[in-house]
């Protein structure tokens, strides 16, 4: 069952469980998911008012980002329990002979790349959702801007909570071309969510008309 099939309650119930899954890594991307739904709360409330006909296309296109990254990030939490099994299984496989150990090692590296790679995607969607909330806070409807301020800090959290498992997958891959190029990449997310944060802020704080 993926995690939009899954009730609220019985996600938290398996977040909350001793088992491995579902775990950081889900929780990050499930709060993602709230974040651009929360944008996209925004929008719709902000769409077919006559005050804001002069943004109402402008504010379609946002939502059909924000809809796109919400169902997205809720797919990227399954995504991460599938990633952490594929580590999870390699420990299974035999280590008796040589070939053996070097065949597990091999498994052992791929499943560790592809375990870095979703939680990046997962910040990445996050900081689109950022970005996202940039705008939807300086046009929105005023009413419920403080949706959209939200909407920004869950998706910072989510973000920062996502490189958490990024960091400690790169830590365990022994390619190290694979590592400077994912660490290089996670270091540039990390200036454009400077940008994109103190943008969003702003144009929270301008609206609202309150330190954030």
């Amino acid at each position: 069952m993926t995690t939009a099939e899954t009730t609220l309650s019985a996600f938290m119930d398996a977040l909350a469980a001793k088992q491995s899954t579902p775990g950081g890594g889900g929780a990050a991307a499930v709060a993602g998911s709230e974040a651009a739904a929360l944008v996209s709360m925004v929008i719709n409330f902000t769409i077919g008012r006559k005050k804001y006909a002069a943004v109402e296309e402008e504010m379609k296109g946002y939502l059909a980002r924000s809809e796109a990254l919400r169902v997205e990030l809720l797919e990227l939490a399954y995504k991460d329990v599938e990633a952490f099994n594929a580590v999870s299984a390699c420990y299974g496989m035999p280590k008796s002979t040589d070939e053996e150990k070097a065949a597990r090692t091999a498994a052992m590296q791929a499943a560790l790349k592809g375990a870095a790679k979703v939680p990046f995607t997962v910040a990445e969607r996050c900081l689109a959702v950022i970005k996202l909330a940039e705008p939807v806070a300086a046009k929105g409807n005023t009413n419920v801007v403080s949706d959209a301020a939200t909407a920004m800090y869950l998706a910072n959290g989510a973000l920062l909570s996502a490189l958490v498992n990024v960091n400690i997958n790169l830590k365990f891959i022994k390619d190290e071309a694979f590592v400077a190029e994912w660490s290089q990449k996670r270091d540039a997310l990390l200036a454009e969510l400077e940008t994109a944060y103190a943008a969003a802020k702003a144009a929270g704080e301008s609206t609202l008309g309150i330190a954030l």
